[in-house]
């Protein structure tokens, strides 16, 4: 998910699906893996600089892609279920953990895009280590930034989680006899004209040019490598049953290999993007255990 989309947890208002998908044939016949196939995938925010030259470079490979343009994020999932496209590309590994347990679906992740840095910054600090014992950090007060934001915290060597660190890590997760700093909650849209009351803060990417600060102003970062990092990969997810389709698998190839596409990618982000090709078979543990987590939060 980009910068638009690191509090999709939140609850979201109910909105139809565009009138323009019904009746709209699905593109099942793709599994043959044959040329001159077209393949709808979906999408929020079609107008992204990625999406161009990823529809060009697959048109070069044979393969059509029309891409579904949703306005909210909880749209793509039920329409992928439904059939009423082929493939969707929107979502990291904890929100598609999130609708398959409520909705029982067995969407499925089928490679991945990029992740997209949650920063901790600081007006006070030039460097994490320079934050002294006792400082207080404010973190976002939603539940799926909180456990994000926590995680980052741990990876920077502030805090120490008693779970090891999950995407449902809250407040009380912190083994505060461990722990170097005070973590506090606050709303994250006010944590911005709050960062000059504490030591450093999360704050999420939706707010940090509006509070003045640039993206390379964070003194520390969600690290691609670390494992509490993979739920919040971005991924194309398809329906189970097309989790081998050869075409789609083709398509996650030019998306991660077309130089434009990847030039694109970090131009609609802000170039906060870091591009992963995470194999699958990590992306799929990686849901499986997110979706145990959810069910025994």
């Amino acid at each position: 998910m980009s910068r638009r989309t690191t509090s999709v947890l939140a609850a979201l208002a109910a909105v139809p699906l565009f009138v323009a998908l019904a009746g709209c044939a699905t593109s099942s016949d793709a599994g043959s893996g044959s040329e001159d196939e077209t393949v709808k995938i979906g999408v929020v925010g079609k107008g992204d600089a990625q999406w161009a030259p990823f529809v060009e470079a697959a048109a070069e490979e044979g393969i059509t892609v029309e891409l579904v343009d949703f306005g909210s994020y909880e749209q793509p999932n039920p329409a992928l279920t439904e059939g009423e496209i082929d493939l969707n590309q929107f979502q990291h590994i904890v929100y598609l953990a999130e609708y398959n347990n409520a909705s029982g679906s067995d969407l499925t992740p089928i490679g991945s895009t990029a992740i997209y840095p949650l920063g901790l910054y600081s007006t006070k600090y030039d460097d994490v280590d320079d934050i002294k014992k006792g400082d207080t950090v404010a973190v976002p007060d939603d539940a799926s930034n909180q456990a994000r934001a926590l995680n980052v915290l741990q990876q920077a060597g502030l805090l120490e989680l008693k779970s090891g660190g999950t995407p449902y890590s809250d407040l009380a997760d912190i083994d505060t006899d461990k722990s170097k700093v005070t973590v506090t909650a606050l709303e994250g849209a006010l944590i911005p004209t709050s960062l000059p009351d504490v030591a450093a803060a999360i704050i999420n990417n939706d707010f940090v040019q509006d509070a003045g600060l640039t993206f390379d102003d964070a003194i520390a970062q969600d690290d691609p490598e670390d494992p509490n990092a993979l739920p919040y990969v971005n991924i194309f997810a398809a329906r189970a049953e097309d989790a081998d389709n050869e075409t789609y698998r083709k398509l996650v190839e030019i998306f991660q290999t077309n130089e434009d596409v990847q030039a694109g990618l970090r131009e609609s982000s802000g170039d906060t993007a870091v591009p992963l090709q995470t194999p699958v078979d990590d992306l799929v543990a990686s849901l499986e255990k997110v979706q145990k987590d959810a069910e025994e939060k």
